[in-house]
């Protein structure tokens, strides 16, 4: 029997509306394209970690299949694919697709993007070494439906880096009165802050989809140096994880 499909026709229009931005690191995405350094670093640092890569070699996720869910126009699926992994990008707003895959044409990369979810992925049978879940558990219908489609589309031993926005009244304050409102980095109801999930249900969800939680950390906005830090205590706006599909 298919799956439920866990995508929110509301949630996919928002980046339907921006897709031609994505590339423009002073439009609505600027305030990804200053976090992605950071993301960058966790990522690539956790995958080594768990496959036993060398970052410092030439392509050190090659061998590697990497699924990037909800890949927008690319921004992380392009400096994976740069370290050797086999990359298939996938989003459920159908108008970033042929942004990311112009993007990456013109880079001279090679990226399987495609415009589906990931119950469909999942449904068909697909697989992979490591997923990218980066800023989309908060947007779905169905949170606990959709990590269980993720565990799915994992092998056994393969691993999941998940990160999302904490609800509490700083994440209110900063991710909408601040990101939407004052500084205008995002367009008004970019996001709501009653999806926003907490770093505890997070792993409750985790764990209830198959997954064991291995790690966690706080992506933290230095408003001085305008740049982004990861923490190890700061989890209260932006955060990540690391879970791990048992073998």
């Amino acid at each position: 029997m298919a799956r439920t499909i866990t995508t929110d026709d509301a949630e996919i229009e928002k980046f339907q509306a921006m897709a031609a931005e994505w590339w423009d690191p002073n439009g609505k995405f600027k305030p990804l394209h200053m976090l992605n350094p950071c993301r960058l670093d966790y990522i690539t640092s956790q995958i080594a970690a768990e496959f036993g890569r060398d970052l410092t070699s030439t392509l050190p996720f090659e061998g590697l299949r990497i699924l990037d869910i909800g890949c927008g126009g690319g921004l992380l699926s392009e400096p994976v694919a740069r370290l050797g992994a086999t990359v298939v990008g996938a989003d459920a707003a159908e108008r970033n697709i042929p942004v990311a895959r112009v993007h990456a044409k013109q880079q001279g990369l090679t990226i399987d993007y495609r415009h589906t979810t990931a119950e469909a992925l999942a449904d068909a049978g697909e697989v992979f070494d490591a997923i990218l879940n980066m800023e989309v558990v908060e947007h779905v219908s169905d949170p606990q439906a959709y990590l269980t489609a993720c565990h799915d589309l994992l092998r056994p031993g393969g691993l999941m880096v998940c990160s999302t926005i904490n609800r509490n009244p700083k994440s209110f304050a900063m991710a909408i009165v601040g990101a939407e409102i004052v500084m205008r980095w995002l367009p008004k109801g970019t996001h709501e802050w009653s999806k926003f999930i907490t770093p505890d249900e997070l792993y409750a969800l985790l764990s209830a989809a198959g997954l064991d939680p291995v790690d966690r950390k706080g992506f933290v906005f230095n408003p001085i140096k305008w740049d982004w830090r990861l923490s190890e205590r700061d989890l209260s706006v932006n955060y990540v994880t690391a879970s791990v599909r048992p073998a």
